[in-house]
């Protein structure tokens, strides 16, 4: 090579290196131009358990801070009322069926985009707290960091524990704070306590404290109010068991299998359900979530304080709901409203203050959401999610024309129109409730003649659903 072709080559090597580092510079201040974003998510709450949505009993006032400088989807869904696979369609936006976690101990399918991946591309700084239900680790799903991560693996340090009401506890045994590394913490505590929910909020608080020249995503993973409840004693005489009123679909006995019956959420509870016990657990649930909103409280506070928060897009939601004596029920693995609905509430740039929609959505929709939200390109149909800004901005009311739920090979059930449609393969049963009329669903009028149009509707749109998205019950009907 001549002198000239090598300083040819030297000067357009030059260039290219220069014209690389402008594009990332550029890429730099368009990221950090970009807004925060906080997701929390906690675990096992009722979409019913809000002062500010209409609960008279409990005390939430920082959620209730967010519904009043927020807006609240009031008929947002789980799909797949389980930890895992709920939490596996927040983090991928899939349907469990695309996803490939119908169950517990299901791995997420690889080929799929990840959320908080997807964000780090994007120029973020994307951090993991609290509890983790999925496989792997967050830092192989895309977290750069985690600060009090909870997971399994703590056994060997496990001492037997009680719950509130002094029952053995069969939940979280062996759970562990550890590190990013695998270090495990036991003497942050193994398994449930009582101040658990101030730990994941210091976690938190350190993270936001972080300096950073990249936007922040910090994923927020509460384990309350899922049992065993254990009662901070600050929280321990908050509500009177006995002045606690009983659900309005209290039961003793589901009136069928529901396909979970020796399942262990539902053997937390004596058969048949009583209204003392419920009563009790009730004041102890209302307690545990009193205490989790004390510490959302606090991470507000450092976001105030560390002049983040008007940046800041906060989304709070939770993996599923619980029925706690609702239609004889104690555990969460059912279609009704109080198990399949969630708690949805964004706050923050571009989003209306004290805005409530009944738009129809998913936990799965919060992906391409929060893209939209923070002005970055989606996946698109690389998953099943929705973006919801068309209805945070008053666009659409509607962004699917119906809802699906889905629970193991138990249970199926289809919402639209003011009605709701629930298959149960196993039992050979079916149920069909005009919500609009029934919101509370004691009504069950699947044999009524004159919902016979309805009911075969219903069936039908399930069925062309289930078909399209590979759920391996289609065509066993």
């Amino acid at each position: 090579m001549s002198r000239l072709h090598i300083r040819v080559a030297r000067s357009l090597i030059k260039h290219v290196v220069l014209l690389v580092a402008a594009v990332l510079v550029v890429e730099s201040s368009v990221a950090a131009d970009r807004p925060n974003i906080l997701l929390i998510v906690s675990d096992d709450q009722r979409p019913d358990t809000i002062a500010a949505l209409g609960n008279d009993v409990i005390r939430t006032p920082n959620l209730d801070r967010l519904v009043r400088e927020g807006t609240a989807f009031t008929r947002a869904t789980c799909g797949n009322p389980i930890c895992t696979p709920s939490r596996a369609e927040i983090l991928s936006g899939c349907s469990s069926f695309r996803s490939g976690v119908i169950d517990f101990g299901k791995p997420i399918d690889p080929q799929l985009p990840l959320m908080a991946r997807w964000f780090a591309d994007a120029g973020y700084r994307t951090s993991y707290v609290g509890k983790w239900h999925n496989d792997g680790v967050p830092t192989e799903r895309g977290y750069s960091q985690t600060n009090g991560l909870y997971r399994g693996g703590g056994g060997k340090w496990y001492k037997p524990q009680v719950d509130w009401a002094g029952r053995p506890v069969t939940g979280y045994r062996g759970w562990i704070f550890q590190s990013d590394d695998g270090t495990l913490y036991p003497e942050r505590g193994v398994g449930l306590t009582s101040d658990i929910s101030e730990k994941f909020a210091d976690a938190a608080i350190e993270l936001l404290a972080q300096p950073t020249d990249k936007p922040f995503f910090v994923h927020v993973n509460f384990t309350a109010p899922h049992d065993p409840l254990m009662i901070h004693p600050k929280f321990s005489d908050m509500y009177d068991a006995a002045k606690m009123p009983l659900p309005r679909n209290f039961a003793a006995r589901h009136p069928f299998d529901h396909g979970n019956f020796n399942g262990r959420d539902e053997q937390l509870f004596a058969w048949p359900r009583t209204p003392e016990e419920t009563r009790g657990e009730l004041a102890a649930y209302y307690a545990v979530i009193s205490h989790m909103d004390a510490q959302i409280g606090r991470v507000l506070k450092a976001l105030h304080d560390g002049g983040q928060l008007e940046n800041t897009i906060i989304v709070f939601s939770s993996d599923h709901g619980l029925a706690v004596g609702s239609h004889g029920l104690r555990g969460k693995q059912s279609m009704y409203e109080h198990t399949i609905g969630v708690p949805l509430i964004m706050r923050g740039p571009g989003i209306s203050k004290g805005a409530r929609l009944a738009t129809q959505c998913y936990l799965r929709d919060l992906f391409p959401t929060l893209c939209d939200l923070a002005g970055i390109d989606g996946p698109g149909d690389r998953i099943d999610g929705r973006s919801l800004q068309p209805a945070l901005r008053g666009e659409k009311e509607q962004i699917h024309p119906f809802v699906v739920g889905y629970f193991r090979t138990f249970q199926r059930m289809i919402r639209y129109d003011g009605w709701k449609y629930i298959e149960y393969p196993a039992v050979d049963r079916i149920q069909l409730f005009h919500l609009s009329e029934d919101p509370d669903e004691l009504h069950d009028l699947s044999d009524a003649p004159q919902q016979a149009r309805t009911r075969i509707g219903m069936a039908t749109t399930l069925h062309r659903w289930m078909k399209d998205n590979g759920d391996p019950l289609s065509g066993r009907q």
